[in-house]
C-alpha cells in the first residue's frame, strides 16, 4: 500500500498556475457518497467559484463520515480536483477540508471568571488567558464523553474548530471586552474536536494530493459558517441538518452566534441499506430504485416494500434528531427555522417526514418549524461563475470554502485590525 500511494503522489503533484494572479483556495467535501471540489477566487471579502468537480465513493471508502481508505479516497480525490481544475484552468494547491463523524464533538461551553481586581479594565492579554481556560475546559469535556462513547478508551483528540459565542461583564453583554471594568466575566465558546486517528488520515490524504493544508473544519461548522457571514448585526436563527451519506450533522444558530453542534451515524446510506434488505436486491440496485421513488409508480408492489423500508429507517432516523437536538437543552428553545443541506436530504419521504409529522412535540420549538433547503444563492459573500452549482448538495463545500476565506483574512490581519479579529485570530487553529 506505502508504494501505491507514493506513486500516487507523484501522479497527483499540483502547483500553481504560474500564468494565473491571485489568491485561490480549494474546498474539499470529502463525503461517504461523493467527494466534492470546488476552487474558488478570493476577491477582498468575497470568493467566485471557478472550478467545480465530484467524484463516486466506492462502499468501503469511507465508513460512518470517516475516511476508511486513503489510497481509494486519494484517488477520488484527484478525480474531483482534477474536473475542477480543468474548468478553472489552473491548478490550486491551498486546501481546506471537512472533517465529520459521530466522534468529532462540537459543543458550546460557557465559563465564569471572577476576577480579583474588578476596578482595573480588562486588556486583551487578560481575554486570551480566559479564552485558553474555555478551551481548556471544553477538551476536558470532549475527552469525556469520547471515553463513554468509546467503552472507557481513551484517545488522542485535536482542537479543530472555535469561535466565540458571546462575553457577558456583570451580567452586560458586550461585543468587545477590552477597556471595560467589572468583576465577573463569563464567556461562550464553540469549540469542535476530532480524533487524531481522523485528523492524521485527512492530512496524509491531502499529504498524497501535494495539496497545502490551510485548515481542517467540522463540517456542521462550516455549514454554520457559510449562512452567517460577517455582520455583527445580524440575527440569524435556525437549525441546520447536513444529511450526508453516512451522518447526519447538526447546528443550532441563534442570534447568528453558533450554539453547538451535534452528529449521529444515520445518513443516506441507511435508507438504501433498508431497501436491500428488503427488496434482496444488490446496494447498486437498491441505490437506483431510491434515487427513482420521487417518480416510481407507488401502487407497484416492489415500491411499496421499498417505501416500507424507508419509513422504518425514517423512524429511527426522526428519533436521531430529536435526541440531538434534545443535547441543546442550554438553550431555552430552538429555532423554527430547519434548514436542510446535503444530498441525503435530497430524499422526499425524508423532507415529508420533517414537514409532516410532529417529531418536534417534545422539544423546546415555540412553533412548528418550517422545513426547506440552503440554496447556494444563500450563502454568504460566495458566488457560483460557472452555472453547476445548482442545489443544497453543494453547501456545506461552499462552506469550507467560507471557513478557508476566515482562515486567509486572519492571517493577512496578523499585526493589525480591530480587537474582535484579534479574538479570532486567538481562536484560529
Amino acid at each position: 500500500m506505502l508504494k501505491k500511494l507514493q506513486g500516487m503522489k507523484q501522479t497527483f503533484r499540483r502547483r500553481n498556475d504560474d500564468e494565473k494572479t491571485g489568491q485561490y483556495l480549494v474546498g474539499l467535501d470529502i463525503g461517504t457518497e461523493f467527494v466534492k471540489a470546488l476552487i474558488g477566487e478570493v476577491k477582498h471579502d468575497t470568493i467566485e467559484i471557478i472550478g467545480v468537480g465530484r467524484a463516486h465513493q466506492a462502499l468501503s471508502d469511507m465508513q460512518a463520515g470517516a475516511i476508511a481508505d486513503i489510497a481509494a479516497v486519494v484517488q477520488n480525490c484527484d478525480t474531483a480536483l482534477s474536473q475542477a481544475e480543468k474548468q478553472a484552468e489552473l491548478s490550486v494547491r491551498s486546501a481546506v477540508v471537512g472533517i465529520a463523524g459521530e466522534l468529532v464533538k462540537g459543543t458550546t461551553v460557557t465559563v465564569k471568571c471572577s476576577r480579583k481586581n474588578p476596578e482595573t479594565s480588562l486588556t486583551i492579554e487578560e481575554v486570551e488567558r480566559i479564552i485558553n481556560l474555555v478551551q481548556e475546559r471544553a477538551a476536558e469535556r470532549a475527552r469525556r464523553e469520547l471515553f463513554v462513547d468509546l467503552g472507557g478508551k481513551d484517545i488522542e483528540i485535536r482542537l479543530v474548530n472555535s469561535a466565540l459565542v458571546g462575553i457577558e461583564i456583570d451580567g452586560y453583554p458586550v461585543t468587545n471586552p477590552i477597556g471595560f471594568q467589572g468583576k465577573d466575566v463569563v464567556v461562550q465558546l464553540y469549540t469542535a474536536f476530532a480524533p487524531m486517528i481522523h485528523i492524521g488520515a485527512i492530512e496524509k490524504a491531502t499529504e498524497e494530493l501535494d495539496l497545502d493544508l490551510l485548515a481542517v473544519a467540522a463540517e456542521p461548522f462550516a455549514v454554520a459558517r457559510s449562512v452567517i457571514g460577517n455582520d455583527p448585526n445580524q440575527n440569524k436563527n435556525a437549525v441546520l441538518m447536513d444529511i450526508g451519506g453516512g451522518t447526519t450533522d447538526i447546528a443550532v444558530i441563534q442570534e447568528g452566534g453558533l450554539q453547538g453542534t451535534e452528529m449521529f451515524g444515520i445518513g443516506g446510506r441507511a435508507f438504501t441499506r433498508a431497501i436491500e434488505r428488503e427488496l434482496n436486491v444488490d446496494f447498486t440496485d437498491a441505490e437506483q430504485r431510491k434515487l427513482a421513488l420521487d417518480k416510481a409508480d407507488p401502487k407497484r408492489a416492489e415500491n411499496k416494500q421499498a417505501l416500507l423500508a424507508i419509513n422504518r429507517t425514517l423512524e429511527v432516523w426522526t428519533s436521531g434528531v430529536e435526541l440531538a437536538l434534545s443535547e441543546f437543552d442550554h438553550l431555552d428553545y430552538l429555532p423554527d427555522q430547519l434548514l436542510l443541506c446535503g444530498g441525503g436530504s435530497s430524499l422526499e419521504p425524508l423532507v415529508a417526514s420533517l414537514q409532516q409529522q410532529k417529531w418536534y412535540s417534545d422539544l423546546p420549538f415555540t412553533k412548528k418549524p418550517i422545513v426547506k433547503h440552503i440554496d447556494p444563492k444563500q450563502v454568504v459573500n460566495i458566488t457560483d461563475t460557472t452555472g453547476d452549482v445548482t442545489d443544497h448538495t453543494f453547501v456545506t463545500a461552499m462552506g469550507l470554502l467560507r471557513v478557508g476565506l476566515d482562515t486567509l483574512q486572519q492571517q493577512e490581519g496578523a499585526d493589525s485590525g480591530t480587537v474582535r479579529q484579534k479574538i479570532d485570530r486567538m481562536l484560529r487553529i
